[in-house]
C-alpha cells in the first residue's frame, strides 16, 4: 500500500472512497462531516437516514464505519466513521485506530483501490494534531488490506506538517 499526503479539501479527491469524520447521529454537522454532506448532497443523507432506520437506530458506534454512496462527490463511496472525543483522563487511542482499521475493512468490502482520511478527531473533538498523525500513520501502516493507496488529505499546513512527521518518523 502507498500512504500520500495532500494538503486541501477531502471534498474534492477523486478517490474510490472518502472517510468522513462523522458524529454518531450520521445525519451530518461541521468540519469534515458538514462539507461531506453539503457537496455530496442528499443522496448521501438519505442513504444515512436508512442506515439509521435499520441497523443504527442508536447512531454509529465510536470506532465503528459504515459506506454510503458518496452523491455528488467526485468519489464513489463515503465510509463514515465516527472518532472518539480525545481526553486527558482516558485513553481512548484504540478508538481512534479502530476508525481507520475499519474504515479500511469497509473499503476492502466495496472494493476501493484508492481511499482519502481526514484527520479524524483531531477537529472539534480535540484530539492533538501530532498524537492524531501518529495513531492515523501507524494504524495504516500495520493494516492487512486491498487498498492500494491511503491519501490523507490535510486541511491545514500545520496538519500536513504532523503527518508528514508520522509518516517518516
Amino acid at each position: 500500500m502507498r500512504i500520500t499526503m495532500a494538503l486541501g479539501d477531502i471534498t474534492e479527491q477523486d478517490v474510490d472512497a472518502v472517510v468522513n469524520a462523522a458524529n454518531s447521529s450520521l445525519m451530518g454537522g461541521g468540519g469534515v462531516d458538514g462539507a461531506i454532506h453539503r457537496r455530496g448532497g442528499p443522496a448521501v443523507l438519505d442513504e444515512c437516514r436508512a442506515l439509521r432506520a435499520s441497523r443504527y437506530g442508536r447512531g454509529l458506534p465510536t470506532g465503528q464505519a459504515v459506506a454510503t454512496t458518496a452523491g455528488n462527490l467526485p468519489a464513489r463511496w463515503v465510509i463514515h466513521t465516527v472518532g472518539p472525543v480525545h481526553s486527558r483522563d482516558e485513553d481512548r487511542s484504540a478508538l481512534l485506530a479502530s476508525c481507520y482499521r475499519e474504515s479500511l475493512k469497509v473499503a476492502d468490502s466495496l472494493g476501493a483501490a484508492t481511499v482519502a482520511f481526514p484527520a479524524i478527531s483531531a477537529g472539534i473533538y480535540g484530539w492533538p494534531m501530532d498524537d492524531a498523525a501518529r495513531v492515523a500513520v501507524t494504524t495504516v501502516r500495520a493494516a492487512s488490506t486491498s487498498v492500494e493507496e491511503v491519501r490523507f488529505v490535510l486541511f491545514s499546513a500545520d496538519a500536513l506538517a504532523a503527518f508528514e512527521r508520522a509518516l517518516s518518523g
